[in-house]
Protein backbone atom coordinates (compact mmCIF):
# COMPACT_ATOMS: atom_id res chain seq x y z
CA UNK A 1 0.00 0.00 0.00
CA UNK A 2 1.50 3.33 -1.03
CA UNK A 3 1.06 6.63 0.68
CA UNK A 4 -1.48 7.78 -1.91
CA UNK A 5 -3.58 4.62 -1.27
CA UNK A 6 -3.78 5.27 2.48
CA UNK A 7 -7.15 6.66 3.58
CA UNK A 8 -7.05 10.38 4.39
CA UNK A 9 -8.25 11.15 7.90
CA UNK A 10 -10.41 14.15 8.63
CA UNK A 11 -8.61 16.98 10.47
CA UNK A 12 -9.54 17.31 14.14
CA UNK A 13 -9.75 20.34 16.43
CA UNK A 14 -7.33 19.90 19.33
CA UNK A 15 -5.75 22.21 21.87
CA UNK A 16 -2.02 22.71 21.29
CA UNK A 17 0.21 23.49 24.27
CA UNK A 18 3.87 23.56 25.21
CA UNK A 19 5.59 21.69 28.02
CA UNK A 20 7.09 23.99 30.68
CA UNK A 21 10.85 24.43 30.36
CA UNK A 22 11.44 23.84 34.09
CA UNK A 23 9.12 22.54 36.79
CA UNK A 24 9.37 22.64 40.56
CA UNK A 25 9.43 19.32 42.41
CA UNK A 26 10.87 17.66 45.48
CA UNK A 27 10.54 18.68 49.12
CA UNK A 28 9.06 22.17 49.28
CA UNK A 29 9.42 22.62 45.53
CA UNK A 30 13.12 23.46 45.87
CA UNK A 31 14.25 21.14 43.09
CA UNK A 32 13.95 22.06 39.42
CA UNK A 33 13.67 19.55 36.61
CA UNK A 34 13.58 20.20 32.86
CA UNK A 35 10.32 19.32 31.10
CA UNK A 36 8.63 16.12 32.23
CA UNK A 37 9.63 12.48 32.29
CA UNK A 38 8.16 11.92 28.82
CA UNK A 39 8.56 15.33 27.10
CA UNK A 40 11.40 17.84 26.72
CA UNK A 41 10.83 21.35 27.99
CA UNK A 42 9.18 23.47 25.29
CA UNK A 43 7.89 20.45 23.35
CA UNK A 44 4.63 21.00 21.49
CA UNK A 45 1.86 18.61 22.50
CA UNK A 46 -1.78 18.30 21.50
CA UNK A 47 -4.42 18.00 24.20
CA UNK A 48 -6.95 15.46 23.03
CA UNK A 49 -9.08 15.14 26.16
CA UNK A 50 -9.43 16.71 29.62
CA UNK A 51 -10.88 15.23 32.79
CA UNK A 52 -13.31 17.85 34.06
CA UNK A 53 -14.51 15.84 37.07
CA UNK A 54 -11.51 16.48 39.36
CA UNK A 55 -11.10 20.04 38.03
CA UNK A 56 -9.06 19.61 34.86
CA UNK A 57 -5.88 18.59 36.64
CA UNK A 58 -5.09 15.80 34.12
CA UNK A 59 -5.19 15.86 30.33
CA UNK A 60 -4.58 13.32 27.58
CA UNK A 61 -1.87 14.58 25.23
CA UNK A 62 -0.26 13.44 21.99
CA UNK A 63 3.36 14.45 21.47
CA UNK A 64 6.87 13.38 20.57
CA UNK A 65 8.53 11.36 23.32
CA UNK A 66 11.67 12.80 24.91
CA UNK A 67 14.18 10.08 24.02
CA UNK A 68 12.93 8.32 20.90
CA UNK A 69 10.94 11.13 19.20
CA UNK A 70 8.10 8.67 18.59
CA UNK A 71 4.53 9.96 18.82
CA UNK A 72 2.93 8.85 22.09
CA UNK A 73 -0.43 9.32 23.82
CA UNK A 74 -0.15 9.85 27.57
CA UNK A 75 -2.03 11.43 30.48
CA UNK A 76 -0.12 14.27 32.11
CA UNK A 77 -0.67 17.00 34.70
CA UNK A 78 -2.15 20.25 33.40
CA UNK A 79 0.32 22.27 35.48
CA UNK A 80 3.20 21.01 33.30
CA UNK A 81 1.74 22.69 30.19
CA UNK A 82 1.34 26.33 29.13
CA UNK A 83 0.30 28.49 26.13
CA UNK A 84 -2.89 26.56 25.37
CA UNK A 85 -4.38 27.41 21.96
CA UNK A 86 -6.89 25.81 19.57
CA UNK A 87 -5.46 24.16 16.46
CA UNK A 88 -6.89 22.23 13.53
CA UNK A 89 -4.57 19.22 13.26
CA UNK A 90 -3.86 17.53 9.92
CA UNK A 91 -0.69 15.61 10.94
CA UNK A 92 -1.23 11.94 9.95
CA UNK A 93 0.78 10.49 12.87
CA UNK A 94 -1.18 12.51 15.43
CA UNK A 95 -4.47 11.44 13.87
CA UNK A 96 -3.32 7.79 13.88
CA UNK A 97 -2.43 7.94 17.57
CA UNK A 98 -5.78 9.55 18.34
CA UNK A 99 -7.67 6.80 16.56
CA UNK A 100 -5.74 4.18 18.57
CA UNK A 101 -6.45 5.85 21.93
CA UNK A 102 -9.80 5.13 23.56
CA UNK A 103 -10.71 8.45 25.14
CA UNK A 104 -8.95 10.79 22.74
CA UNK A 105 -11.47 12.16 20.23
CA UNK A 106 -10.56 15.81 19.87
CA UNK A 107 -13.03 18.66 20.23
CA UNK A 108 -16.20 19.20 18.21
CA UNK A 109 -15.57 22.76 16.98
CA UNK A 110 -13.12 25.65 16.96
CA UNK A 111 -15.27 27.59 19.44
CA UNK A 112 -15.31 24.71 21.90
CA UNK A 113 -11.53 24.21 21.51
CA UNK A 114 -11.04 27.94 22.21
CA UNK A 115 -13.18 27.70 25.34
CA UNK A 116 -11.30 24.60 26.54
CA UNK A 117 -7.90 26.21 25.90
CA UNK A 118 -8.83 29.28 28.00
CA UNK A 119 -10.13 27.09 30.81
CA UNK A 120 -7.01 24.86 30.77
CA UNK A 121 -4.69 27.90 30.83
CA UNK A 122 -6.50 29.16 33.93
CA UNK A 123 -6.35 25.73 35.62
CA UNK A 124 -2.65 25.26 34.77
CA UNK A 125 -1.71 28.59 36.37
CA UNK A 126 -3.79 27.77 39.43
CA UNK A 127 -2.20 24.32 39.83
CA UNK A 128 1.34 25.70 39.36
CA UNK A 129 0.64 28.27 42.10
CA UNK A 130 -0.49 25.47 44.44
CA UNK A 131 2.83 23.62 44.07
CA UNK A 132 4.62 24.31 47.38
CA UNK A 133 2.72 27.59 48.00
CA UNK A 134 4.42 28.53 51.28
CA UNK A 135 7.88 27.56 50.15
CA UNK A 136 10.17 30.24 48.69
CA UNK A 137 11.54 29.72 45.23
CA UNK A 138 15.26 28.89 45.02
CA UNK A 139 17.76 31.59 43.98
CA UNK A 140 17.67 32.26 40.24
CA UNK A 141 14.58 30.12 39.89
CA UNK A 142 13.89 28.88 36.37
CA UNK A 143 10.36 27.54 36.95
CA UNK A 144 7.65 28.61 34.52
CA UNK A 145 6.00 30.94 37.03
CA UNK A 146 9.24 32.85 37.67
CA UNK A 147 10.32 32.97 34.01
CA UNK A 148 6.96 34.38 32.84
CA UNK A 149 6.23 36.57 35.86
CA UNK A 150 3.16 34.46 36.64
CA UNK A 151 4.00 34.32 40.35
CA UNK A 152 3.88 38.11 40.80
Amino acid sequence: MTESDAPQREPVWLVAANVVAWRRCGAGGQELRPGTKCFKGGAKVYVADAYWGPGGDRVTVVGRERHTSRWIVIDTATRHLHSFRPKLVHTPRVLERLSEARRARGFSSADYATEVSARLERYAGQYRAETAPRSPHPDRCLCHACLTGESA
